[in-house]
């Protein structure tokens, strides 16, 4: 910190990387996982704005561990104060019944294909594959696959029309 202090780039981007190490390891033990990155930043950025106020006579270690616990318990009382909303007697879940209805006609539909054309229309139709790289995957040749897509989904209307499902 002292080298650091005095204009050395090198020293400080060392003590920045060993510092996100420590801090990192820090905080691992004491927040959720999905904190830690996003503190351990914080305390870093901190460092850079008040690295002027370290006294090159006293521990290193005791004052970037002051300053580590003062964000700890910040974000330990903001976390506290995000647990004290009170839950809705009437909480809006989203409908997924229709979505759910859909995908279960549609893999229904799907499963009186020949296998290779649900498999090329799953690939490509729905996982958004190009047509290569559902090729590859089946080990079939482009060509192919674009037939069995095209045959598969001339059967599929051929089903809805058939039998009247809606989506």
């Amino acid at each position: 910190m002292i080298a650091a202090q005095g204009g050395d780039a090198p020293a400080y981007r060392r003590l920045l990387a060993e510092l996100g190490t420590w801090l990192r390891s820090y905080y691992a033990k004491r927040l959720p996982a999905a904190m830690v990155d996003d503190v351990a930043q914080e305390v870093l950025l901190t460092v850079h704005a008040k690295r002027h106020t370290y006294d090159p006579s006293k521990p290193f270690g005791p004052w970037i561990a002051a300053i580590a616990r003062y964000r700890w318990i910040d974000r330990l009382r903001a976390m506290k104060d995000g647990l004290t909303d009170e839950l809705e007697e009437e909480m809006a879940a989203p409908d997924t019944g229709e979505a759910a209805h859909s995908a279960y006609t549609l893999d229904a539909l799907l499963s009186r294909l020949k296998p290779a054309q649900a498999n090329a229309i799953r690939l490509v139709k729905i996982e958004g594959m190009s047509v290569k790289e559902a090729a590859e995957r089946l080990g079939q040749t482009i060509a192919l696959v674009k037939v069995n897509i095209h045959r598969g989904l001339r059967r599929l209307s051929e089903l809805v029309q058939a039998e009247g499902h809606e989506f």
